[in-house]
Order: structure tokens, then sequence, then C-alpha cells
């Protein structure tokens, strides 16, 4: 694969359901990309995750409200950010990587299991994005 990045931008409606197109197209980059297929379903789960949490936490089922996925293909891995145009700020108590959630904050601890890096922030401008990167030449544990 070459070291130039590509991407690949997708806007879904924030409504249940429309995940899977996200996660669909993720699933089609990564295995263009060599990904293993345990990768790959770690990869199909995480996506998942965010546009769901996206589509009801941060832009609360508004269906005229979007989330934007952005997949850039790099030649280590492949690096998916996750945008609502929500109103709800990103809470600030995360469980930390390898810390069991509480009844909250689940789907942050699979995504957080399931990548390799991860950050969450909050834009000025309104709305919450999550970084995602999975490593190609990584193997799932």
């Amino acid at each position: 694969m070459q070291d130039d990045k590509r991407s690949i931008e997708i806007h879904i409606p924030s409504e249940y359901g429309y995940e899977k197109v996200a996660m669909a197209s993720a699933v089609a980059v990564a295995k263009r990309m060599g990904f293993s297929p345990d990768r790959i379903d770690d990869l199909r789960t995480a996506v998942s995750e965010a546009c769901l949490n996206a589509i009801e936490h941060g832009n609360k089922l508004d269906v005229s409200t979007k989330v934007m996925v952005v997949m850039t293909v790099q030649s280590e891995g492949l690096e998916v950010n996750v945008q609502d145009q929500g109103r709800q700020r990103l809470p600030s108590d995360f469980p930390q990587p390898g810390e069991a959630p509480g009844e909250r904050h689940r789907g942050i601890f699979i995504i957080q299991n399931l990548m390799d890096e991860v950050e969450f922030s909050s834009m000025d401008a309104g709305g919450n994005q999550i970084r995602m990167v999975i490593h190609l030449n990584k193997t799932s544990e």
C-alpha cells in the first residue's frame, strides 16, 4: 500500500439503522487494506458503537442532524473519525482504558478496548468527535 492518504467521507442521518451504512463502508475499506477477519470484526463493532453514540447521545435522535464519518487510509492502519452535530458536550467521566465501566459508558469501554488509539473531543462550535485508529499489522487478543 502506498504512503499517500486517502479519505472516505459519509454523512448519515441521526436515525437508528443508518450506523450500518458506516459500518459496512468501514468493513469494505478494511478488507481492501488487508485487515484480518478478527480485526475487521473489532472495527465493525467500534464504528457501530461510535455512530450509535453520536446518533443517540450527541444528536439526541434529531433527524435534522447528521453524523459525519471520515475514514482515512494510512500505510500503518485506518483512522476513523465520527462526529455529531449535537449541543450536548461529552461527559468527562469516561472509564480509562482497561477500567470497567459503570452503568454508563459501556459503548465507550467497548471502543477503547477494540481500537488501538481512541480520542474524544468536543468542538467549540458544537458537536463531539471520536477519533479511532486501528493498526494494520496488529492481531486481536
